[in-house]
């Protein structure tokens, strides 16, 4: 059984990756000077055509260990280093308190810096 899927006594719970990804999302968008999560021309491309994709990426080993990618837009003028490091620690503590996985590796990308 993996580890973002769980026995109880009145069955079997799974957390989608989806899941995972939209809580790291609200998380990241929490933290003051994030202007938003990035997107990619791919991920741009494809929700024209009507698939939804999320920015952020998550990966979930056989060895049970959860990596997350998130690319940020960061507002003009806020340190870049400290926002980056705050929505690490949101992300984590976000998906500890709600799924009770254990997170391996939270990466974050700037992509850009935009005028709030």
């Amino acid at each position: 059984m993996n580890r973002e899927e769980s026995r109880n006594d009145l069955g079997i719970l799974k957390i989608h990756k989806n899941v995972i990804s939209s809580i790291a999302l609200i998380a990241a968008g929490e933290i003051e000077g994030v202007k938003r999560v990035g997107r990619g021309l791919a991920v741009s491309l494809a929700e024209i055509f009507g698939k939804k994709f999320s920015a952020i990426k998550v990966d979930i080993s056989k060895n049970e260990e959860v990596r997350v990618e998130i690319p940020l837009i960061i507002k003009y003028g806020y340190n870049i280093p400290d926002v980056a490091g705050s929505v690490q620690e949101n992300v984590r503590a976000a998906l500890e308190k709600m799924s009770n996985l254990s997170i391996k590796e939270i990466n974050v990308s700037v992509q850009a810096i935009e005028r709030g």
